[in-house]
C-alpha cells in the first residue's frame, strides 16, 4: 500500500517535512483505526498501521519521536500514551488530523495555515504563556498545580535528553537476541528473508553520526545479525554468500572490540569449508578462533575446539582430532549457564554432542559416536528438523562403518525423505550424498539414491 504524505501544499504555502510514517488516506477510514483513535489507544493505532499500512515500528518511532522498543511494547498492549505532548507528536508523525484525536487542527493540515514568520510569533506567544502559567503555579506552592508543573518540566527535559539512537540500538539488540534462538520451526528461507528485511530497516543508523559507545554497540549488533544471516545461508548450501556475510560479521565484531564475538564469528565461519569439502581451511579458521578466544572457558572457545576436531578428523589427523575432542569436553564442563545457553551464540550440551557426533563418526569411533548421538537426540527439542536429520545421518554412517550398509541406507533414506522440501538442500543433502557415495555399490543403496534423486527433481 502506498504511503501518502498530506503535509505538502502547492501555491507557495509552507511545506512541512515529509513524514517517514504518514498513514495512507484510505487507512484513516478503517474502522479498527477509527476505534483506536477514538479511545486514544495508540498501541492499537501502531498495530493497525504496521499491519494494514505496511509501516515498520522503527519508522513509526522515528516519525513520532518515541523509542522503537516502546512502540513495539505499545503495539503488544503493554503501556499507554497519556501526555498531550506525546499525543501531538504521534498525530504529527503519522499525519493524523487533529479532529480524530480531539485536538485542534494540526499546522500541516491546511494550506497556508502558517508562514515561518507567523509560526515564530506564535511560538513566542506560547512561550510567554507557558512562563506565566508556570510562575503562577509555583507561586501557589509545591503541591497541586505546582507539583504538576515541576513534573512536566522534568519530563520535558528527560525527553530532550533521551538518546533516540540509543533507544533504536536497544531495539535492535533485543531483535538480535530474539533471532539468536534459532529457527524455532520456521523454514530457513523465511528466517533469511526476515533477517535481510530487518537489515534494511537498520540502514538509517549507519548514516547517522554516533558517539564512540553507540558506534561500538551498532557494530556489535551488526556482527550478530550478519553472523546469523551467514549461518542460515550456510544451512541453505550457499557457501559463497555465507563466507561473504561471515566476513562482514568479523569486520563488525573486530570494530566492536568484543573478542569473544569475533572468535565466535571465526568458529562459525569455519563450519562453512568444513561442511563443503575444505577441512584444511576449516582447521585454519578454527585455530584462529581458538587463539583469539584464549585459554578461558567460553562458548566460542568450546565451539572452536569442536569444529577443529571435526576438521582434523576430516583431514585424517587422528591425534589432533582426539586432542581437540578432549579440549572441547573439558571446556564444556566449565561453561556457565549463560555460555551454555541454547542459542546460536551459546554452546549448549546439545550442540556439543552434535559436533562430537560428526567428529567421532568420521574417526570411526562408533561406540562413542552412538552414545553422543543418542544424547544429542534426547536434547534436540522439537521441531529441530535439520539437526535431528543430521544426527540420524551420522548414525547411518556409523552403521555403514560397522558393516551394515543396507540398514545405513534405510535409516538415512528415511531421515532425509521425511524432511520438508525446504530442508532437503544444503547441509542435509551434502551429508546424505557423502554417505551414498560411500555405500553406492552395497545392497539397499538404491533406496537412498532414489530419495536423493526425488528431492533434486
Amino acid at each position: 500500500m502506498q504511503v501518502i504524505d498530506r503535509s505538502s501544499h502547492l501555491g507557495g504555502e509552507m511545506e512541512y517535512p515529509q513524514s517517514p510514517a504518514a498513514l495512507p488516506d484510505a487507512l484513516l477510514t478503517d474502522p479498527r483505526l477509527r476505534k483506536a483513535l477514538q479511545l486514544r489507544d495508540f498501541g492499537g493505532v501502531f498495530a493497525v498501521a504496521h499491519e494494514a499500512g505496511d509501516i515498520s515500528y522503527n519508522k513509526i518511532a522515528e516519525a513520532c519521536g518515541l523509542k522503537a522498543e516502546r512502540v513495539g511494547k505499545l503495539a503488544r498492549g503493554d503501556g499507554a500514551v497519556t501526555t498531550l505532548a506525546a499525543i501531538e507528536r504521534i498525530a504529527d508523525g503519522l499525519r493524523i488530523p487533529g479532529r480524530h484525536l480531539g485536538l485542534a487542527a494540526r499546522p500541516w493540515e491546511s494550506p497556508g495555515r502558517a508562514s515561518p514568520a507567523r509560526m515564530e510569533d506564535h511560538d513566542g506567544d506560547d512561550r510567554m504563556k507557558r512562563r506565566n502559567l508556570l510562575r503562577g503555579a509555583l507561586a501557589a506552592g509545591l503541591t497541586g498545580a505546582g507539583a504538576t508543573a515541576l513534573t512536566a518540566a522534568r519530563q520535558d527535559l528527560d525527553s530532550a535528553l533521551d538518546d533516540h539512537q540509543t533507544a533504536e540500538l536497544s531495539y535492535w539488540e533485543s531483535t538480535a537476541e530474539r533471532y539468536g534462538y534459532g529457527y524455532n520451526g520456521k523454514a530457513p528461507t523465511k528466517v533469511l528473508s526476515d533477517l535481510v528485511l530487518d537489515f534494511d530497516d537498520m540502514k538509517p543508523l549507519f548514516r547517522q553520526s554516533q558517539t564512540v559507545k553507540s558506534r561500538g554497540r551498532l557494530c556489535h549488533v551488526t556482527a550478530q545479525m550478519a553472523g546469523m544471516t551467514a549461518i542460515v545461508l550456510h544451512d541453505l548450501g550457499d557457501h559463497r554468500e555465507a563466507h561473504a556475510w561471515f566476513h562482514t560479521a568479523r569486520r563488525a565484531a573486530g570494530e566492536s572490540g568484543d573478542t569473544g564475538l569475533h572468535s565466535w564469528a571465526l568458529a562459525r565461519e569455519a563450519m562453512v569449508p568444513l561442511n563443503f569439502g575444505a577441512p584444511a581451511a576449516a582447521a585454519n579458521l578454527a585455530d584462529q578462533s581458538r587463539h583469539l578466544a584464549g585459554g578461558q572457558p567460553s562458548a566460542a572457545a568450546a565451539l572452536a575446539c569442536a569444529v577443529a576436531a571435526r576438521a582434523y578428523a576430516a583431514q585424517g589427523n587422528r591425534d589432533a582430532a582426539l586432542t581437540a575432542v578432549s579440549e572441547a569436553e573439558h571446556l564444556m564442563d566449565h561453561l556457565t549457564s549463560q555460555q551454555a545457553a541454547d542459542t546460536w551464540f551459546g554452546y549448549p550440551e546439545q550442540k556439543h554432542h552434535v559436533h562430537l557426533s560428526q567428529a567421532l563418526t568420521i574417526l570411526g569411533e562408533t561406540k562413542r559416536a552412538y552414545a553422543t548421538q543418542s544424547r544429542a537426540l534426547e536434547l534436540s527439542r522439537s521441531p529441530s528438523l535439520m539437526t535431528r536429520a543430521l544426527i540420524t545421518i551420522d548414525r547411518a554412517s556409523c552403521l555403514a562403518h560397522d558393516g551394515e550398509p543396507e540398514e545405513a541406507a534405510r535409516v538415512a533414506a528415511q531421515a532425509f525423505g521425511e524432511l520438508p522440501p525446504a530442508y532437503r538442500t544444503g547441509l542435509t543433502r551434502t551429508r546424505a550424498l557423502a554417505l551414498y557415495r560411500n555405500i553406492r555399490t552395497s545392497p539397499g543403496a538404491g533406496r537412498l539414491r532414489d530419495v536423493l534423486e526425488a528431492s533434486a527433481a
